[in-house]
């Protein structure tokens, strides 16, 4: 996503029950997520120095269908999806 113009989407997860790792290139975004959550997550996670993903924060944690912004450095983001199913998940550039 290096060098995008604000408003591009990437998708993270579609119809899926697992996401995708894509490299987010720095700055403001919107996370957006639909799915048939039954008691299921869909959560925005980071990739720290060592390599381990961990939550974003609660506003990108989402127990049903929503948006949240997020403010991140370069980095790599995926979905973790927790029971959810039919999981539609993206980010916006802003």
């Amino acid at each position: 996503m290096a060098n995008q113009p604000a408003g591009t989407v990437t998708k993270l997860a579609e119809n899926a029950t697992v996401g995708t790792v894509v490299n987010w290139p720095g700055g403001p975004g919107m996370f957006t997520a639909e799915a048939t959550f039954g008691g299921g997550s869909v959560k925005l996670q980071v990739r720290t120095q060592k390599g381990t993903f961990v939550d974003v924060g609660a506003d990108t944690s989402l127990l049903a269908a929503g948006a949240a912004g997020f403010l991140l450095p370069p980095c790599q983001i995926q979905v973790l999806i927790t029971t959810a199913t039919a999981v539609f998940a993206y980010v916006t550039q802003m």
